[in-house]
């Protein structure tokens, strides 16, 4: 399932991430990787702050999509 139908405050391994490979590179460059561990802080209009790699991450809900837990 995406990242943004994913519960604030619990844990989720990264499955796989999607998108045009401009999106892949970018979301890989912010630690979004297959196997990492992501958590929703926030949910703030659609777009999603989150905690990956021990540092905090704002995504909009676009780029949420694309990340499959």
């Amino acid at each position: 399932m995406p990242l943004t139908l994913a519960s604030a405050g619990e844990v989720n391994t990264i499955k796989k991430v999607g998108g045009k490979p401009e999106m892949r590179k970018f979301l890989e460059s912010l630690g979004f990787v297959a196997g990492g561990q992501v958590t929703i802080v926030n949910r703030t209009g659609g777009n999603l702050i989150v905690n990956i790699k021990e540092s905090r991450v704002a995504v909009s809900e676009e780029m949420a999509s694309k990340i499959m837990i």
